[in-house]
């Protein structure tokens, strides 16, 4: 299986390297070829609201003209946003199309798969033949997932689970062997946009998040968004040790008795 890997500013961060670094240590293991894009550069982080906004759409559309016919996999749950977004407004978007065609000064070469790590695990891989490689069950960890916003919204262009009962990363959680729970507010946003302009709106939201996993009595959060990782990290709960936050790649490349190894420290 070959990819072409969308790596976006963030995981190059010291602060979210530790998700591409697993999952690109689970990916060898499996037997998933992710081929970073040469000279890739930012999505954009927000896809633009406004119907007549082309400018910012040229950046991650040329991650996609440039993939041509390969599949892009990405990581971050923004980058995995815009450039999923991006990819069916090219498709719908005939003006859309043409003027960025035109400003490229490439012909559009027709939609392409974009998709989340996840997605390849579950439908291109599978959980069965993931499980048959775990060799570190997680037995006995409470865990849980946390979704936020962007990977599921809007339902119709992402279409990369149910929007309000999404079960991806809580089948993951539950083939790497640890026991799931599932709280509400898994799907809400923590808030991440208001964090320099009303931080406190940005907290409590965050912080409503972590009561209800910990009600619920997950010891373990795991999650595909390193704002959303920040964010949560600066809750109080887990300040003082009640709950981890970890990225969905950690448990995996755990699971798979990969976690040792230098490269993840």
């Amino acid at each position: 299986m070959e990819y072409l890997y969308f790596p976006g500013c963030t995981l190059k961060d010291k602060y979210a390297l530790k998700m591409e670094k697993t999952t690109l240590q689970a990916a060898e293991y499996l037997g998933i070829n992710l081929r970073e894009i040469k000279e890739w550069q930012c999505c954009g982080a927000v896809y633009p609201l406004a119907q007549d906004e082309y400018v910012t759409l040229i950046s991650p559309a040329r991650t996609l003209f440039n993939a041509k016919e390969t599949p892009v996999v990405s990581l971050c749950s923004a980058c995995h946003h815009v450039l999923k977004r991006t990819s069916e407004r090219m498709e719908a978007d005939k003006e859309a199309r043409d003027k960025i065609s035109q400003y490229l000064e490439e012909s559009y070469p027709g939609k392409n798969r974009v998709l989340h790590f996840l997605e390849v695990l579950r439908d291109d891989l599978g959980w069965e033949e993931l499980k048959r490689k775990i060799e570190n069950p997680l037995s006995g960890r409470r865990m849980a997932a946390y979704y936020g916003c962007m990977l599921l919204r809007p339902a119709s262009e992402m279409n990369f689970d149910h929007p309000e009962r999404p079960r991806i990363m809580e089948d993951l959680l539950q083939t790497l062997g640890a026991e799931v729970i599932t709280y509400p507010f898994r799907n809400k946003c923590c808030g991440a946009y208001l964090s320099l302009t009303e931080k406190e709106v940005m907290t409590n939201t965050s912080q409503n998040v972590i009561k209800m996993a910990l009600k619920a009595g997950a010891e373990e959060l795991v999650t595909a968004c390193p704002l959303c990782h920040y964010n949560l990290s600066q809750t109080s709960e887990v300040q003082e040790g009640k709950i981890k936050i970890a990225y969905f790649s950690e448990p995996l490349a755990e699971a798979l008795n990969l976690a040792a190894q230098e490269v993840v420290q």
